[in-house]
């Protein structure tokens, strides 16, 4: 009842007869809606497919353009570095892929076709992308539910390394086929297969082909290569790590066989040749992949690329980076063989002096060609890496090495001076500069000697005679930037503001052994871009006329006698003509007196090359100084230039036309006696006379209580001379120099003699006599003029003729020829050598010479009151006479001689 019930009240209408909501009806899904649906799905697909396949095209033809536009094509490949025979010696720049590129022609089509048939067999065929790979990678791609595949034709490849990453997604996929496509539309198909094989990575540090080969089989040609090289090189792009022949030598050969057997099946070998070249076993000996590292292989040429990698931005106007990523060419005028010898020369400790402790001695070496100023070698120190401090650039203070710049070849320009001609040698200043020689003092000395023993005297006073300025233009006309500071006669050793380089003075001397020419060093010959075009050429000026032939004969001469038999007597080189000069710098502070230098210099040449060596410490200080003086310099250029000259056939130095001849040797004065008269008690000297115009004598004396000669008299007409300033007791050795307008004698034999000491004799005694009764003394003493009072003599004279100070003061100006009067004034007595003034004394002297008449006369330095007015009035002597006075005796004595003889006074 109650379900019945509620099923009716369920059903009931409303009262008012309608339903209050009608019951709404179902759709159905119809077939139509499901095509529509359908249709337009697969049309937006197709859209979206379209568009996007567009847009990837139309990208790829856009990156093209960029990428051409930005010259992304071009390869960054490191540079190359050849010596003056174009032999290959460094690839530039660490870091950058070793990579070099060959062009079109450089690949041989057997090549070629080994990589196509390994990488992509329809590569002649396809425009791009090989729908037939491309199918065959989806299947595999669908099998496995991944990009597994990669299906890529070699055009994509290229594509890939070009411009893409190796992520393996469809938007990297569709414009890697976008850009391959676009490549196929603007390059040929040998340029796209040149492309591919310039970037792909073959193991080993190496990028594309021709790298590749010089790695793993030593050649250069891509032309040279055989059947089994090609494919083993075509095997290793699979996997470099895997299959190169260097590190897995029987995986590599597996893959060879695989490409050969691809080649035979494509037709481009025989089966023959498959099975003899898959059989060569690979020798690692035949590879050009050194086991050292790049640095360790380039160390010898270090200093010397270094130098050129500076001297190519300054000239090119390259940055160093573009330099190094450009892959240019760059030829050298590097002499390879010198270059080792020098480097092997400069690791040689033997070669160098030990240091007290770890601090090496240091070393530089420049080899020019004097013909043209190309560098052959350079060294800038020992254990030197790249871009350290090179040591041929640094300056130093050179010695003595520029005494033949700044002195000696200026005085042969003017004219006026000749090798042999004579140079002050005396000790003098000049102004407040006051220089000195190690080996004593002359009156003058030629300059080939001054050169040859590298006297310091005569370069000053050469160079002050010239006059400063002729000195100091003539240095900067041999290219050295010299500053004001420099102006004064210190540079005339060698004293400088900064000093100067080796590379400096190994272009100053070329110009001594090219005839006078100056040319600035230049170590690139040419730079040739990536294809072989001329990027930058020097062309070698004319030389740069600084001085004659006739001085750049001079002087070379001279500096033969330095090695021959002068200072620089280590350069010598066995069989060679070799000429140079030595020089060094003293090391000088306050608080230290011992020995030792600055700086050691040899700069020399022969007929065919010029070398500049210093050698010295980076830092100076007492206990790092040089102690055998150049020595080891001038070894060091024997050492390097014998070696590296040893293929080159040995000159001469030409000799120019009209060059002065030395005129006859002066020939010594011989037959020199000398004896003494008890007389006179003066010691007689004669000796045989010298042929000649205007032959003077000079006349030299040594007692046994001095240690040098001195000059005793000068400018003698005659053969004959007295010395009456000699005393008893003592021996006196003498010898003669005769002297013409421009030279001097050497010296005469030597000839001594002994004064004996004089026995008093004993005074006769008076008988005794009472005397007479005499008034006391009054004040003063009446004196009889009749009766002189007798000098006092003094019982012991001076040993060094120092006697007691009295006598008057005199003067003399003497010229050597005619002697003039002088008055001791109780010092020892001076010998001027000058030659202007020459006055001839001894202690408390009085002398009166006149011409012809020369004499020393010993005094005991007080005068007899009685010849006080004729010693006043005796200045004047007769032209065959003269007065002296000896108060020894106390007497006058007129001496009457011929005009030929001589007497020291």
């Amino acid at each position: 009842m109650t379900r019945e019930k509620e099923s009716t009240q369920r059903t009931r209408t409303p009262a008012h007869g309608n339903p209050k909501h009608k019951a709404k009806k179902k759709k159905k899904w119809t077939w139509k809606k499901t095509f529509w649906l359908m249709f337009f799905t697969t049309a937006f697909a197709v859209f979206c497919a379209v568009g996007g396949y567009l847009f990837v095209l139309l990208n790829g033809e856009r990156l093209m353009r960029e990428y051409k536009d930005a010259d992304m094509f071009k390869l960054a490949e490191v540079s190359t570095v050849y010596d003056v025979n174009g032999t290959e010696l460094a690839k530039l720049g660490k870091g950058i892929e070793h990579r070099e590129i060959a062009e079109p022609r450089d690949i041989p089509e057997f090549v070629s076709n080994a990589f196509i048939a390994t990488e992509d067999r329809r590569f002649k065929e396809h425009s791009g992308v090989d729908l037939w790979s491309i199918g065959r990678a989806m299947v595999k791609d669908v099998v496995s539910r991944s990009l597994a595949e990669g299906g890529s034709t070699i055009t994509q490849q290229l594509a890939k390394n070009m411009f893409l990453t190796s992520d393996k997604t469809f938007f990297r996929k569709a414009t890697e086929v976008s850009i391959a496509l676009s490549l196929e539309n603007h390059f040929t198909k040998d340029e796209i297969i040149t492309m591919y094989l310039n970037r792909i990575f073959f193991g080993k540090g190496a990028y594309g082909l021709k790298a590749a080969a010089k790695v793993y089989f030593n050649k250069d040609d891509l032309n040279d290569l055989k059947l089994w090289e090609v494919a083993t090189l075509a095997a290793i792009p699979k996997a470099p790590s895997r299959y190169n022949p260097l590190s897995s030598p029987e995986r590599s050969k597996e893959r060879r066989a695989v490409v050969l057997q691809l080649m035979y099946e494509q037709g481009y070998i025989t089966a023959e040749e498959a099975k003899s070249a898959a059989a060569v076993e690979y020798d690692p000996k035949m590879s050009g992949h050194a086991a050292k590292s790049e640095d360790k292989q380039n160390e010898a040429y270090n200093a010397f690329i270094d130098y050129m990698v500076e001297e190519a931005t300054e000239k090119t106007g390259l940055t160093e980076d573009e330099l190094y990523r450009g892959g240019y060419h760059i030829y050298t005028t590097m002499d390879a063989n010198a270059q080792r010898i020098m480097y092997d020369a400069f690791n040689n400790d033997d070669m160098f002096e030990q240091s007290p402790d770890d601090t090496k001695m240091q070393g530089a070496m420049v080899i020019t060609d004097h013909s043209n100023g190309s560098i052959i070698a350079m060294v800038g120190g020992r254990d030197y890496a790249r871009k350290g401090l090179n040591r041929a650039t640094v300056k130093r203070q050179p010695g003595s090495s520029f005494k033949p710049i700044v002195s000696y070849a200026p005085a042969l320009e003017t004219g006026k001076y000749f090798p042999w001609s004579r140079l002050n040698n005396e000790k003098q200043c000049f102004g407040k500069y006051c220089p000195t020689n190690l080996g004593g003092y002359t009156t003058s000395v030629e300059m080939t000697e001054a050169v040859r023993r590298s006297i310091n005297i005569p370069a000053v006073w050469t160079l002050n005679e010239i006059g400063m300025k002729k000195g100091f233009e003539f240095a900067k006309s041999l290219g050295f930037p010299l500053t004001n500071d420099d102006y004064n006669l210190s540079i005339a050793l060698g004293g400088m503001t900064y000093g100067v380089t080796p590379i400096n003075m190994s272009e100053a001397y070329n110009a001594f052994a090219n005839g006078g020419n100056y040319y600035d060093s230049y170590a690139i010959a040419k730079i040739t871009d990536r294809k072989n075009n001329d990027y930058y050429v020097y062309h070698v000026p004319k030389g740069k006329k600084v001085m004659s032939e006739k001085t750049a004969y001079y002087m070379t001469e001279m500096m033969r006698e330095v090695v021959t038999n002068g200072t620089g007597k280590n350069a010598q080189i066995s069989g060679r003509t070799v000429a140079g000069k030595t020089g060094t710098t003293q090391y000088s502070v306050p608080g230290y007196s011992g020995k030792g230098d600055r700086d050691a210099w040899f700069v020399g040449y022969t007929p065919e090359w010029t070398a500049a060596v210093w050698m010295g410490y980076d830092k100076t200080d007492k206990n790092h100084l040089v102690h055998e003086s150049s020595r080891r310099a001038s070894k060091m250029f024997s050492e390097v230039m014998g070696k590296a000259l040893q293929s080159k056939k040995s000159g001469s130095f030409k000799k120019p036309d009209k060059v002065e001849q030395k005129p006859e040797e002066l020939r010594a004065p011989s037959g020199l006696s000398a004896s003494y008269s008890e007389n006179t008690k003066s010691v007689a000297l004669s000796w045989n006379s010298v042929s000649g115009d205007n032959i003077s004598y000079h006349v030299y004396r040594k007692s046994s209580k001095d240690n040098t000669f001195t000059q005793l008299l000068k400018g003698l007409k005659g053969n004959s001379a007295e010395d009456v300033g000699v005393f008893p007791g003592e021996s006196y050795t003498y010898y003669v120099i005769a002297v013409n307008a421009s030279e001097e004698s050497g010296r005469s034999n030597q000839s001594s003699v002994t004064i004996k000491e004089e026995t008093p004799e004993t005074p006769i005694e008076p008988p005794v006599v009472d005397p007479p009764a005499v008034d006391p003394p009054t004040t003063e003493q009446p004196t009889n003029p009749e009766e002189p009072t007798p000098p006092t003599v003094p019982e012991n004279p001076d040993s060094n003729n120092n006697q007691p100070e009295t006598g008057d003061n005199g003067t003399g100006n003497g010229d050597g020829g005619s002697t003039g009067t002088s008055s001791g004034d109780g010092s020892s007595g001076s010998t001027d050598t000058s030659g202007s003034n020459a006055t001839n004394g001894t202690s408390g002297m009085n002398s009166f010479g006149s011409k012809g008449s020369d004499r020393i006369i010993n005094s005991g330095g007080q005068k007899d009151k009685d010849n006080s007015s004729k010693d006043k009035s005796a200045g004047n002597g007769a032209e065959d006479s003269s007065v002296e006075i000896q108060s020894v005796t106390g007497k006058i004595i007129n001496h009457k001689q011929n005009k030929n003889s001589n007497k020291a006074a």
